[in-house]
């Protein structure tokens, strides 16, 4: 069954951890404003030894201000539903098979522009704002215990705003951390792994700014998607990437990428309160719910496909992703 739903709307920010060598850094200084990609996110689940209903999440593109999904395609040889869940906002599809006797493909294909994010701190508050909730509370990796408000509060010490707090955060992450995917142990967001080994991925590194952001008062979210190599034009995506925001009353949400500072010290101030236009945007939070709600444990992060069998998680499922830029003209009638 092929399918369109959702024409005309939108997709949010795509950023990804790249297997290999990084992107050059003058590609990266040079980046543009916005892109406009096709992207390709095929997956097929493999029959299952042990009979049991089959249910299916794929995690599908965010909208925002800086990001529009021109078309959405679904091709499935089954049906399906999209739901959104409570807690983040996050929209999905979902699948479900009482017997799965035969490998199951199925194929989303989006057209979305992605826009370059850029604060201004002229507004700041010199005081904390309003709560918000979620964001100032501990994620199940992210605890927010006496060690993690210690090292807020060492790295903070001094710092008379929380503009000044968030950024005394964000130079001791950049500057403390190293992105290394060696061993084991890296990429799951835990804060004390990242707080013991000082290395990481962009989880770990998120994790770590995320948590000691909240432990001072500051809000703070953990976003999650793909990345659009900036020096190339077409291919396939090897992972994915996260960054985060936080939250300053008289600006609003401010986007930050650690770990993309850390591998480009040359763009360490850029990205103290930008996200370019090199990614897209798929779900936001950790410890994500499904919709419907699956029987197993919350998610870590959502942004590959997600099987149960039986209620039970199921790993028989492999993925891929492939983007191809396509010109501006093909994003016509875009509202930004």
């Amino acid at each position: 069954m092929s399918s369109r739903f959702c024409s005309g709307c939108r997709l949010v920010a795509l950023a990804v951890v790249l297997v290999g060598p990084f992107p050059s850094p003058t590609a990266r200084a040079q980046s543009p404003d916005h892109r406009t990609v096709d992207l390709t996110y095929h997956i097929e689940v493999a029959p299952p030894l042990h009979p049991g209903p089959v249910s299916v999440w794929i995690p599908l593109p965010v909208e925002d201000a800086h990001q529009w999904v021109i078309s959405t395609e679904v091709e499935s040889p089954v049906d399906y539903t999209v739901g959104t869940e409570s807690e983040y906002g996050n929209r999905m599809l979902h699948l479900r098979v009482e017997t799965l006797t035969e490998p199951l493909p199925v194929t989303l294909r989006f057209r979305v522009r992605r826009h370059e994010v850029r604060a201004e701190f002229d507004g700041a508050s010199t005081t904390l704002g309003p709560p918000l909730g979620r964001w100032l509370e501990p994620d199940r990796l992210v605890p927010l215990d006496q060690r993690i408000r210690t090292i807020a509060l060492e790295t903070t010490d001094g710092a008379r705003t929380p503009l000044d707090r968030a950024r005394r955060v964000y130079d001791y992450v950049v500057d403390t951390m190293t992105y290394d995917k060696s061993g084991t142990g890296w990429g799951r967001g835990d804060i004390y792994w990242a707080c013991d080994a000082r290395a990481g991925n962009c989880t770990d590194f998120h994790a770590l700014f995320i948590g000691l952001n909240r432990a001072v008062g500051i809000p703070a979210t953990f976003e999650i998607g793909f990345p659009l190599p900036p020096d190339r034009r077409d291919g396939q995506i090897e992972g994915y990437h996260c960054w985060a925001q936080f939250f300053l009353d008289g600006v609003g949400w401010v986007p930050v990428d650690t770990s993309e500072a850390n591998k480009f010290p040359e763009l360490h101030e850029y990205f103290f309160g930008a996200h370019d236009a090199h990614r897209v945007l798929f779900t936001k939070g950790r410890d994500v719910t499904l919709a419907p709600r699956q029987q197993g444990p919350p998610l870590n992060y959502f942004i590959y496909p997600y099987v149960e069998v039986g209620g039970q998680p199921y790993d028989g499922v492999t993925h891929r992703v492939r983007f191809t830029d396509v010109p501006d003209d093909a994003a016509k009638g875009d509202p930004r």
